[in-house]
């Protein structure tokens, strides 16, 4: 035919500079435009062949590189286009308020849009890495005639005939000096695997320099032997795991697919296989994986894929922030190929997604503490932090999940919130109603937890991070009008361990104390110690630090977010026990005048006890603690001799 030139249908000629700047902020997303192009062609031309009863031979997207040539050729065997199609899908730009658009950008001078989405402009992408493209095309109507249409990247078009003879589409791409790195097999594979991984057609990628390379090296051999065979390279899985029916897999399958996907990671804990068709249509495997407490956590661990062609592997939108310590993949049709985060927030099923994740992966974790508690508390250890926090997070998932919170108990068992009351004795039950006792990981105060479970009561343990969270989040989201209250052993101890009254020589002792640790009280700083008696029946600890709960908490929480240069003045008491020996043997040397500089540090002594047995030393109170501990131990040794 005779070449016929045209003009693209757009109502201003400033529409190929924004394509090249502004249609994707990525320009490597050209590949995955054209190469699922290709695939969605493969895919209508199967339909209808299945209609007509037509035989297709084997499916097949290439895409061929040809550095001295500086093209890329994107070839399928879909079912191809006329002259007339080529028209109509391509050159016919018939943008809805274009004019404006350009206008918009050309104002803000914002570089970094995506418009992606606004107006169908997938094979466009070309003209960002190109200039120009041939496309070459023959249709699989009967009596179609192979066509070729040429565009510069402006507006003229032309169309001339072609001696294309297999049905499909050529669509070739002349690389501008700018994207040159893509004509390197290494830069277009790595694409390739990015967005095309899991297309539902083989995809060959061929380097047309190498093959010329080794078909004029074959072509010299003079053995049959020394001939090297040019086979296809498929980038692609075709059939990835989520497509397939999970009754078929086994562990090791499951393991294998992840261990593609995240090659450097361990293995998975255990994951969970999505399938649903309504009310939206969602395919995937979400993973648990092993935490690794020296790697960062990355917010794009879970992939986004629309009919297995990735599109974002930013799902904040879809995933809940508490689930993104998960991995995987998710493949869903009700999400748009042309997503961007204004698009995701917009779209109406992106909440039942979300919701339905949700509910599925509480049900997984019900399902595997009901049936495997075993294993359930194996994982805890990596899975426990993002249920505590996706209970803060979501009422629907607090609601599955609180009971299945676990915790650490004084025999270093793992015990849930509702076992834990069902633990406590029954002489106890009333006093501990609605009480939890805890303890900050990290401290010690082994004496009094041994003391509280000589009564049977568990002192479960909490980290800093999360527990301050969850355990006020517990306390004022009540659940079935079930009324908890956490309280640390230190102030706990008092409702569970009998005490004798006070007496007259428990007070001098507490005096004595009150002149040597404190002085005269100071109504100016709130937070100075504060001295009490309390004697406790069989209680082996000569003195405790007992501190503010509320002042605690707050304490908690700001390290829990950062803040640990943050400091407080935190309130604190120093409960003595009058009957134990070394409190008794410090109060009666004190008596003795010649013996009141020794007592003094005994008094000190105990109080570092008290100090180290709870929340510790800091580095000051740690030196004077050596400084003192020595020079009383040089005094009660020179006493002995």
């Amino acid at each position: 035919m005779t070449a016929r030139k045209g003009n693209i249908s757009v109502s201003t000629t400033d529409i190929f500079p924004i394509i090249k700047k502004w249609l994707y902020s990525e320009h490597d997303i050209f590949i995955r435009e054209l190469v699922s192009n290709g695939c969605d062609a493969i895919t209508k031309r199967a339909s209808l062949a299945r209609t007509s009863g037509d035989e297709v031979e084997a499916a097949k997207v290439t895409v061929a590189i040809d550095k001295e040539a500086k093209t890329i050729t994107f070839k399928d065997n879909g079912l191809g286009m006329t002259e007339q199609d080529v028209e109509k899908y391509i050159a016919q730009l018939a943008f809805s308020g274009a004019e404006e658009f350009v206008k918009q950008m050309k104002d803000s001078g914002d570089e970094g849009s995506d418009i992606i989405g606004k107006f169908g402009l997938g094979f466009y992408s070309a003209f960002m890495v190109a200039d120009k493209v041939e496309v070459e095309s023959l249709a699989m109507t009967k009596d179609a005639k192979a066509t070729k249409w040429t565009c510069a990247g402006d507006t003229d078009y032309e169309f001339t005939d072609s001696d294309k003879t297999t049905i499909g589409t050529e669509i070739t791409l002349y690389i501008n000096d700018e994207s040159k790195d893509f004509l390197d097999n290494w830069k277009t594979r790595e694409t390739l695997k990015n967005y095309c991984n899991f297309l539902p057609h083989p995809i060959e990628l061929v380097d047309l320099n190498e093959v010329a390379k080794t078909t004029a090296e074959n072509a010299a051999a003079e053995k049959e032997e020394d001939k090297k065979a040019i086979t296809a390279d498929i980038i692609n899985d075709s059939n990835p795991l989520w497509k397939q029916d999970p009754t078929t897999l086994k562990d090791e399958d499951y393991i294998n697919f992840y261990k593609q996907l995240y090659p450097m990671d361990q293995d998975p804990l255990f994951w969970l296989h999505l399938n649903v068709d309504h009310p939206f249509t969602m395919q995937g495997i979400l993973f648990f994986p092993k935490l690794n407490p020296n790697k960062p956590n990355n917010d794009s661990n879970i992939r986004l894929y629309c009919k297995q062609v990735f599109v974002s592997d930013n799902v904040k939108d879809v995933i809940p922030e508490f689930l993104s310590l998960l991995k995987g993949a998710i493949d869903s049709t009700d999400i748009p190929l042309n997503v961007s985060r204004s698009a995701l927030q917009g779209d109406p099923n992106i909440k039942k997604i979300s919701n339905y994740i949700v509910k599925k992966v509480a049900e997984s974790l019900k399902k595997l503490f009901k049936n495997d508690r075993e294993k359930y508390e194996k994982v805890w250890e990596d899975i426990g932090l993002f249920v505590k926090y996706g209970a803060i997070s979501d009422p629907k998932f607090d609601d599955l999940m609180r009971d299945r919170v676990l915790f650490k108990n004084s025999e270093s068992n793992y015990m849930t919130l509702p076992e834990y009351t069902e633990s406590i004795p029954e002489k106890h039950q009333e006093k501990m109603k609605g009480k939890v006792v805890y303890f900050e990981d990290g401290s010690s105060n082994e004496a009094l937890r041994a003391q509280l479970w000589e009564e049977g009561i568990h002192a479960i343990t909490t980290e800093a991070y999360i527990d301050p969270h969850f355990t006020q989040h517990v306390e004022v989201q009540k659940k079935n009008d079930v009324e908890i209250k956490f309280t640390l052993v230190d102030n706990a101890i008092e409702d569970v361990l009998e005490t004798q009254n006070a007496t007259d020589e428990d007070l001098k002792i507490k005096d004595l104390f009150q002149e040597i640790l404190v002085g005269e009280k100071d109504e100016k700083n709130p937070a100075q110690m504060e001295i009490e008696v309390k004697s406790f029946k069989g209680s082996a600890t000569a003195a405790y630090f007992k501190v503010d709960e509320s002042m605690k908490r707050f304490q908690q929480m700001t390290k829990s977010m950062g803040q640990s240069n943050f400091e407080m003045p935190s309130k604190k008491t120093l409960v003595l026990n009058p009957s134990h020996s070394l409190v008794k043997n410090a109060f009666k040397l004190a008596e003795k005048t010649e013996k009141k500089e020794l007592a003094g540090k005994i008094c000190h002594h105990i109080q570092d006890l008290a100090a180290i047995s709870g929340e510790g030393l800091n580095d000051k109170e740690r030196k004077e603690f050596v400084s003192r501990s020595q020079d009383l131990m040089s005094e009660l040794s020179n006493l002995a001799l």
